[in-house]
């Protein structure tokens, strides 16, 4: 089979405005996340952006340009969607964690357990999006879990958005022996977790010091 190469007919003038004003984004100053609903906001929008991204991604790494003929595929949408809600549950994990784990070690904020009343809201938000509600129990689940073992002074910087990484990896619907593949050469680590690190130093710039007072006094 001869290998396709991409060309800039592959370009639409629609794509290239997507990443150009994705490009100068990055030099937008941000708005500053001073309460609660701010940062449920922020964890929630980041966590589904960086899912679309790394997950679409990979499918167009390993597929090809042409990927987006199978979405007229029933049975490729429907292992789409699963592997996306799944996904997204992980990194709504991973970037919570990070969060109060920030907050707790720069700001001094002991109410850790707050990170749980967040995602749970979250995930109860997304049943009127469709998220399935056995993905929403399962990750209700994993979350505690991880609450129950979680070192909050080293978390945030101990390769804290791994878990997504390794989701993507799992869930995708990729040949599984290009998966293993992909995991021999550690791909799926870069496609998840540089997303993840790129937001999460947006992050650290966009928690104010109005936030950290405001949840020590809720």
């Amino acid at each position: 089979m001869q290998k396709y190469k991409l060309s800039w007919k592959d370009i639409s003038f629609d794509d290239f405005k997507v990443y150009l004003f994705a490009m100068f984004r990055a030099f937008i100053p941000k708005k500053k996340i001073k309460n609660l609903d701010e940062l449920e906001h922020f964890i929630q929008t980041k966590s589904a952006w960086v899912t679309q991204v790394t997950l679409y991604s990979y499918l167009k790494t390993r597929m090809g340009t042409r990927y987006v003929l199978h979405f007229d595929n029933d049975v490729f949408m429907s292992s789409l969607n699963i592997a996306k809600w799944n996904i997204y549950s992980v990194a709504l994990q991973d970037l919570m964690l990070f969060t109060f784990s920030y907050l707790k070690v720069n700001f001094n904020f002991q109410n850790v357990d707050q990170s749980k009343e967040i995602f749970s809201k979250i995930l109860d938000d997304e049943i009127s999006n469709k998220m399935p509600l056995d993905i929403i129990e399962e990750a209700k689940k994993t979350f505690n879990e991880r609450l129950q073992n979680i070192n909050w002074e080293i978390y945030y910087k101990d390769l804290p958005f791994n878990p997504s990484a390794l989701s993507l990896y799992k869930w995708a619907p990729i040949a599984e022996e290009l998966k293993t593949l992909d995991r021999k050469k550690e791909r799926y680590k870069a496609m998840g977790a540089l997303q993840y690190i790129i937001n999460a130093n947006i992050s650290l710039k966009r928690i104010d010091t109005a936030l950290a007072l405001s949840l020590i006094h809720i």
